[in-house]
């Protein structure tokens, strides 16, 4: 097993690697400092996760190919399903660690408050904040489902909280079925979650199960069962690709005890057309138990129907964006290391070059034709002709001392009549954003963001200083709602593409 040499480095010029999280079977996740983010931002720390396909031991160009891809499909799902409560992409790379080895990387929102199977584990959870929590889970899953994207590993490890511990949002798309069609269903995700269609449990018995496609009540399965957790604080493992058909003794006497196992049950069933087809329909059973508290049947019944909501209602954190980055194109490690290889060869040429001007061009091997050989003597006769004399050459100094000084003096008045104020207008630069890039009032990240440049809008740049433009929005890539944003200020110009 070989893992990346990210500690204590900078990654792209931007991100510093602060420590390692943890890590998976083909991706290592680490906290990163986004040095180029305003202390106000509340992306100022970012997770990374990087793609480390030689964590495998027995990689292959198939295998390879295949982790690439699901990396790069995680990244078009997260994307497709962008919402309150569904983690965020914020960016995507390819870099090389210390040891040059080449690896591509997502950055992803930060979610300090840990993961609820983590907080269950603490203390048991009150009904009504389990209820929240699902509910969050809930209207991000819909979101999901609503886009065609099923996530295939619900549980409580990848139910992520806030800092504060107020907002749930689903996590780790990396097995997530982004499309549907007749591609055999895979054996993916935890036992004591998966649902039978796709559980790993089931990898040698598959000729007896019947499961022609993956729906979204593959996902309702895995939430029931994270459901039981959060409310009863104990594992499902003695539900493991089975039903859930009793809650623990200490629940049993509760008066939602019934109501809460008929759900369950419901959405655990072994055939996934016995389930709830729809999360929203999960929910609207699942609510019921909100209003529940000691009182009579007839209370129970009067404040379900007064107060049930049939939706799941999203929570949205401070910072929170629709606008998904650019969308990332990875390719696998000999490509990378081709281009990678390539383009270091251009520099050392380039460089070669530009520190030897009198370097001998290659010969080329003429063929044996009239033409050619014409040409080949024309160019030993060029390189034989006779250096000019010296005094030619003094000539030529001076002329060229002398239009220095003449340039030197009319910069000069130039810059004296723009400074008082007779020069106001310049060739006219048009630029392009590659992504999202916030305006800001004055060339630093210390400024909050005064406004959002979004990905393909055209910009006129008015001045430069050092590597920040200033600019004008001519039109956004994409229509904004708010009109009152400023159309001028100052963006990074990394990530402005200038038009020639």
């Amino acid at each position: 097993m070989k893992e990346l040499a990210l500690k204590n480095s900078r990654l792209d010029d931007r991100y510093d690697i602060r420590q390692r999280l943890g890590r998976g079977s083909y991706a290592e996740i680490f906290v990163a400092k986004d040095i180029l983010a305003s202390t106000q931002s509340t992306h100022r720390f970012v997770v990374i996760k990087a793609l480390n396909v030689f964590m495998q031991n027995d990689l292959d160009l198939d295998l390879e190919r295949t982790l690439v891809e699901n990396f790069q499909n995680e990244a078009i799902a997260l994307d497709r399903v962008r919402h309150p409560n569904v983690i965020s992409r914020l960016g995507h790379g390819t870099a090389k660690d210390l040891h040059g080895t080449v690896f591509h990387y997502l950055v992803l929102e930060y979610l300090p408050g840990g993961d609820l199977a983590k907080l269950c584990r603490k203390k048991a959870l009150e009904l009504q904040q389990a209820l929240d929590y699902v509910e969050q889970a809930c209207a991000g899953l819909a979101h999901a489902h609503k886009n065609e994207i099923i996530h295939r590993d619900i549980k409580p490890q990848n139910l992520l909280l806030t800092e504060d511990k107020k907002i749930v949002k689903i996590a780790d798309f990396g097995v997530a079925r982004v499309t549907q069609n007749d591609a055999p269903i895979t054996r993916v995700g935890t036992n004591i979650y998966a649902p039978p269609e796709h559980s790993p449990m089931f990898s040698g018995d598959t000729d007896k199960l019947v499961f022609s496609e993956l729906t979204p009540a593959a996902d309702i399965y895995s939430l029931a069962k994270s459901t039981y957790v959060l409310v009863t604080n104990e594992s499902p493992r003695f539900f493991a690709n089975q039903p859930i058909t009793e809650l623990p003794h200490s629940m049993r006497q509760k008066v939602w005890a019934n109501e809460f196992l008929k759900v369950l049950t419901r959405a655990t069933q072994k055939d996934p057309r016995n389930r709830y087809q729809d999360v929203n329909e999960f929910w609207q059973d699942l609510s019921k138990l909100r209003y529940v508290g000691e009182t009579s049947g007839i209370e129970i019944a009067t404040k379900v129907s007064v107060r049930n909501s049939t939706t799941p209602k999203p929570q949205i954190t401070k910072g929170y964006t629709p606008l998904a980055p650019q969308k990332p194109e990875f390719d696998t490690s000999k490509e990378l290391n081709r281009k990678f290889e390539t383009k270091a060869l251009d520099k050392k040429i380039a460089v070669n070059i530009n520190r030897n001007p009198l370097i001998e061009p290659p010969r080329r091997t003429p063929t044996a034709t009239a033409e050619n050989q014409d040409l080949n003597n024309k160019e030993i006769i060029d390189i034989q002709k006779p250096k000019p004399k010296r005094k030619y050459l003094r000539y030529f100094a001076i002329f060229l001392l002398l239009i220095g000084i003449f340039a030197v003096s009319l910069y000069g008045t130039y810059n004296y009549i723009l400074s008082r104020g007779s020069v106001t207008t310049n060739p006219e630069i048009i630029g392009v954003a590659k992504t999202n890039i916030n305006l800001r009032p004055e060339p630093t990240t210390q400024k909050p963001p005064i406004g959002l440049i979004t990905e393909n809008s055209r910009l006129r740049i008015i001045s430069k200083k050092n590597r920040w433009y200033e600019v004008v929005i001519i039109k956004q890539g994409t229509l904004r709602d708010n009109s009152q944003e400023n159309k001028k200020g100052w963006a990074y110009g990394k990530y402005i593409e200038i038009e020639e």
